[in-house]
């Protein structure tokens, strides 16, 4: 954001691959500001494996759970395809589904001989290059991000982006008919969280951020606008989903 403004270049040098934010022309700025702000794409993204390798696994895992997470965008940008009219970049789109596709196939691989970093930076890079070509952040942003957001909202200490995406994006592929368990699965394969608890995120509080979820992005089109959370709703899916 301090490169729009000031209206030079910059490159990204991230130093963990919990986001995949590395290669986004997007920023997200706490405090009364819309969640996804359109910035500047970084000129380059430099990455140093073996720091990304000694970063805390828990941020590696976060990066996994942001990628698997674009499953659930992509079938909720093609959902406000369908219903609205609304621009969809059948490119964009599917450089997002390899993204979470590179993770989704190799997560047992990881649950056995540990992430590749390298194959996990270079799939948040490519989900942040779908974010360019797209123009928005439709390709890596659905439902599951609305309730990250919305938590980021109402309990701002609980979980990391990712973790908080992937638990996110269990509940929202059963609302859309998808594999939630395989969903769930690849998430504890790569060592990310799929329970609230896990997060130290209470039943009512998870409920809270399901229902106001839409509310964060009233605009955008998700399954949430067809499967309207109420706190009941919201309980009785993150039960179903093995969430709670």
């Amino acid at each position: 954001m301090l490169a729009f403004n000031l209206k030079v270049p910059f490159v990204s040098v991230p130093t963990a691959a919990s986001h995949d934010g590395v290669a986004s022309p997007f920023v997200s700025l706490k405090g009364d500001r819309p969640h996804s702000m359109v910035a500047t794409a970084p000129l380059g993204v430099f990455v140093d494996i073996d720091i990304i390798k000694g970063a805390p696994r828990r941020l590696l895992s976060s990066g996994c759970g942001d990628l698997i997470a674009n499953v659930i965008a992509v079938s909720d940008w093609e959902l406000g395809r369908d219903r609205t009219g609304e621009y969809y970049g059948r490119y964009s789109a599917s450089l997002a589904m390899l993204s979470a596709g590179i993770v989704l196939e190799n997560a047992a691989k990881f649950a056995k001989s540990g992430i590749d970093a390298r194959v996990v930076v270079e799939a948040l890079i490519s989900a942040g290059v779908a974010s360019c070509i797209a123009g928005s952040s439709r390709p890596c942003s659905g439902a599951e991000h609305l309730f990250s957001h919305a938590l980021d909202k109402i309990a701002p200490e609980v979980g990391l982006h990712g973790e908080k995406c992937g638990i996110g994006a269990i509940m929202m592929a059963k609302l859309h008919g998808r594999d939630w368990k395989k969903i769930s699965q690849a998430l504890r394969d790569v060592g990310a969280p799929t329970t609230a608890e896990q997060i130290g995120l209470d039943r009512d509080t998870l409920a809270s951020a399901l229902v106001m979820a839409q509310d964060m992005r009233p605009e955008r089109y998700t399954i949430l606008k067809e499967k309207k959370m109420t706190k009941t709703k919201a309980i009785s899916l993150a039960e179903s989903t093995l969430v709670l």
